[in-house]
């Protein structure tokens, strides 16, 4: 049996813009408005599921009380570890490390932040994380709040696209997608 899975991604966050990773601002007052916009006449929903991240947590915990529901706390449903590169936006890189940026964005998976997280070790732990969700509540509907690089991985998988590709999705703060997760594991999107 299938599981519905709603992606949110957590809106703006006090400190913007940049490559927050594991770094734990919280939403401005516009990120939690992209986020109630984002989930604004959606669901209804059997459980929701969080990143442990406050930007995620915050709003999930509130969401959950207006909703009569529990939050599960997901940690491998973390944002990808940036490493050195965590806070820092593109522009800033460009102009000391644009070459090893240029590296990234053309095959995330091939090269790694100095001192960040592999690519391919943060889809594993993702990948795992809903593969556990899916036999755990086999036939329910999920909303999952979490992280852009999360929803790319997983919106990635669903589309069959190339590894290459992976940074070209676009999730905005506030964006909503919905994927079907088949008993096996497979990924597809749905409207």
């Amino acid at each position: 049996m299938s599981v519905r899975l709603d992606l949110l991604r957590h809106g703006e966050t006090e400190l913007g813009g940049g490559l927050r990773g594991s770094l734990d601002d919280a939403l401005t007052p516009k990120g939690w408005e992209q986020m109630r916009a984002g989930v604004a006449r959606q669901g209804p929903w059997d459980r929701l599921i969080s990143s442990p991240l406050q930007r995620c947590v915050r709003f999930a915990e509130a969401l959950g009380a207006s909703l009569s529901l529990a939050v599960e706390i997901e940690r491998d449903l973390r944002e990808l570890h940036f490493g050195a590169w965590e806070g820092r936006s593109a522009a800033a890189l460009m102009e000391t490390d644009a070459d090893d940026l240029g590296r990234f964005w053309a095959d995330p998976y091939g090269f790694t932040p100095p001192d960040g997280e592999p690519v391919a070790q943060f889809a594993e732990r993702v990948l795992g994380a809903v593969s556990r969700l899916q036999q755990r509540y086999a036939g329910q509907r999920l909303l999952l709040i979490g992280h852009g690089g999360v929803m790319k991985v997983l919106l990635a998988q669903a589309r069959g696209l190339p590894r290459e590709q992976l940074l070209q999705i676009e999730a905005a703060h506030g964006a909503l997608f919905a994927l079907q997760v088949a008993a096996d594991g497979g990924l597809r999107e749905v409207p």
